[in-house]
């Protein structure tokens, strides 16, 4: 395959994936708003800085809160990273590697960009945000199921699922890392004002609220929650998921290539940091220090999985 036919594919679903993100994130923050008046502006500024947008945001905008940061995040145009604008961006990646795609997944992205073009055209009220939320989520979703559905698993179809979970570890490992002194231990949160719906937070950032009920039953604790978050091999959104299926996506690549670059050794060398170790191991070594690790090593290994298969070619 093209390189540049593989970067087309890798970005388009990274785009994709971040733009279900931001959605999860803003919808988490609309809630925390709602539910905590008082810290508002506290909970918004939480928002931008796990999207990775705090600096932009505060030239743009200073002080936060809820209208400037949802349409900041979701219709800035100037803002590369904003909903429309990664809609666009997987859309034009999209026709660039046309003929890689079945006439569902690309149908399934040119209608996502076409509904949510006509959806945020306009600031988005606050009556009608969650209801863009979730239609932001659910066309990402028809992407992925038309993807699952109707594509081959060759080449074309690990470079776009590489493109999601190396998006969704990176969302992963930011979102904990933001909220980690959630998550210390809570002899630690002596004076805090720490409630459930700051771990609910969490959870729903991470579409992980029933998954975390079936597994420990009504209790909000802080290591079950960073283990679900980061150990559980189950859970879509883990890290340790996340690792596993860039680690067996690139081993499919080998076989179809045969041939094993540096990004292979780097991506079981992430996946180890998660598959051997326990929660206690990873509290003891220091939460943040261990999630801004890991958001290091995620962006060398996408970055080298570019080089590797030389998506600017």
């Amino acid at each position: 395959m093209l390189g540049s036919t593989a970067g087309g594919l890798f970005w388009m679903f990274r785009y994709l994936e971040r733009s279900e993100n931001t959605a999860r994130l803003l919808e988490a923050g609309l809630r925390m708003a709602l539910t905590r008046s008082n810290d508002a502006a506290e909970e918004w500024s939480s928002v931008v800085t796990t999207a990775g947008a705090r600096n932009a945001y505060i030239d743009r905008h200073g002080e936060f809160d809820g209208d400037r940061v949802t349409d900041f995040l979701l219709r800035d145009r100037e803002h590369p990273s904003s909903v429309l604008s990664v809609v666009e961006q997987a859309r034009n990646n999209g026709r660039r590697v046309r003929t890689a795609l079945t006439r569902e997944v690309w149908g399934a992205v040119n209608d996502c960009w076409m509904n949510l073009h006509t959806v945020l055209k306009d600031p988005i009220d606050d009556r009608d945000l969650p209801k863009a939320l979730g239609l932001i989520r659910q066309e990402s979703a028809n992407v992925r199921g038309a993807l699952h559905g109707t594509m081959l698993r060759n080449d074309i179809y690990d470079f776009a699922r590489l493109g999601t979970f190396v998006e969704r570890a990176d969302n992963t490992a930011r979102i904990l890392d933001v909220k980690y002194y959630v998550l210390l231990p809570s002899m630690l949160h002596v004076g805090s004002r720490l409630d459930n719906a700051q771990w609910e937070t969490i959870l729903r950032s991470l579409s992980a609220q029933r998954s975390y009920l079936l597994q420990n039953g009504g209790g909000l604790d802080p290591r079950s929650i960073a283990q679900l978050g980061i150990l559980d091999r189950r859970m879509p959104r883990s890290l340790a998921f996340c690792y596993a299926k860039i680690g067996a996506n690139l081993g499919y690549l080998a076989a179809e290539y045969g041939s094993r670059p540096p990004s292979h050794e780097l991506a079981g060398h992430l996946h180890g940091k998660v598959a051997d170790k326990t929660i206690q191991d990873i509290f003891e070594f220091g939460l943040h220090e261990f999630l801004l690790d890991c958001i290091e090593q995620t962006n060398a290994l996408a970055n080298r999985i570019e080089i590797d298969y030389r998506f600017q070619q």
